[in-house]
């Protein structure tokens, strides 16, 4: 789902900016007015965590590949608002650092992974486990169907941005400018591998971490449990140090070489470059050129570390790694200079 530059045309992708825009405003401005040392780290771990998550491909039919966003077990402890700031955190170093999505296309997919994919799972996951105690069977089950339909329902605005390029920008003669799929194609494509491997995927993973969070520090559940504070359970609920989340993730991160062992691409993620021996679609196999406007805009931005493949490295799975630690200690880096200035802060209005 990380779409690349070039796909989707200049004014569709001021639009998806602007929508993406709207929602980091509000998430920023509701995140500043319960702003928290403790929140900080949140936001970096499962910034950290979707980063990571993103780099275990799947294999899908047709030889493309897919994989989990991580989002959903971000928006069940977080909140839609903390979810959004955290993937589309995630999904700009990817962009930015190794050219996993595109820059022009950044509010393109954080619009469609982190804001949509946040606002539903958390929806869905407030609907199901209305009521339920922290540590309740139900809330797995809640995330699980929760993180199934979110990233769906993500894949389906990818699709359909991909599918209305041709209609809406083409040359004299007919041929689109920027993605070449048309909906008839896209739709199917995209939802067929995220109905049956990536939808299941992301279910398993957010039912395991609900569970985990139970287990571990059942009070992180708490901002959405939609429970009152006033409740025993909660009473009882102590507030545990984030290390094993961190711990989880670094396992993870230790894991991510595995995550190249699955053959191919993900569909309509190949470079302009790669687009004539992509896997052949009724759309890509008369292209008789790539799409100037695809070919124009796939230039914008040169990542300094692309496919996740460091130059100085030989060894792919290697660099993979390396991609994955760089990415993980500069949100660590990150948080920790986030919480020292709160702390600073907090220190002088005290001192006051």
């Amino acid at each position: 789902m990380h779409i690349p530059d070039g796909y989707l045309s200049p004014s569709t992708c001021a639009v998806m900016y602007t929508a993406a825009g709207a929602a980091w405003y509000a998430s920023l401005n509701r995140v500043r007015r319960n702003f928290s040392a403790r929140f900080v780290p949140l936001i970096s771990v499962f910034a950290a965590f979707c980063f990571v998550i993103m780099m275990f491909n799947l294999p899908l039919p047709g030889g493309t590949t897919g994989h989990a966003v991580g989002v959903t077990i971000a928006s069940i402890v977080l909140g839609p608002s903390g979810a959004i700031l955290a993937a589309s955190i995630a999904l700009a170093l990817q962009a930015l650092f190794f050219g996993d999505g595109g820059i022009t296309t950044l509010g393109a997919n954080c619009f469609n992974i982190a804001v949509t994919g946040s606002l539903v799972a958390y929806a869905v996951y407030r609907v199901i486990a209305a009521g339920a105690p922290l540590k309740a069977r139900r809330r797995i089950v809640a995330g699980a169907v929760a993180g199934y339909i979110a990233i769906n329902v993500s894949a389906l605005l990818t699709a359909v941005e991909f599918g209305i390029q041709p209609a809406l920008f083409h040359n004299a003669e007919g041929a689109p400018l920027y993605a070449p799929y048309p909906l008839h194609i896209a739709i199917p494509a995209m939802m067929l591998g995220h109905l049956l491997v990536a939808g299941f995927a992301e279910a398993a993973i957010t039912a395991a971490l609900v569970a985990f969070v139970q287990s571990a520090n059942p009070s992180l559940l708490l901002a959405t449990s939609g429970l009152s504070t006033g409740n025993d359970e909660l009473q009882g609920a102590k507030s545990k140090s984030l290390k094993q989340l961190w711990v989880t993730v670094a396992l993870l991160m230790c894991l991510t070489p595995f995550g190249i062992l699955a053959a191919g691409t993900a569909w309509g993620e190949w470079s302009a470059n790669d687009l004539s021996s992509a896997p052949a679609t009724s759309a890509n196999a008369n292209l008789e050129q790539t799409p100037s406007g695809l070919l124009r805009l796939s230039t914008v931005w040169t990542a300094p570390m692309p496919g996740y493949a460091p130059r100085f490295v030989k060894s792919a799975a290697f660099g993979y790694l390396l991609s994955a630690m760089f990415a993980v200690g500069l949100l660590m880096l990150c948080s920790w200079l986030a919480q020292r200035i709160f702390r600073q802060r907090h220190s002088v209005e005290i001192s006051r």
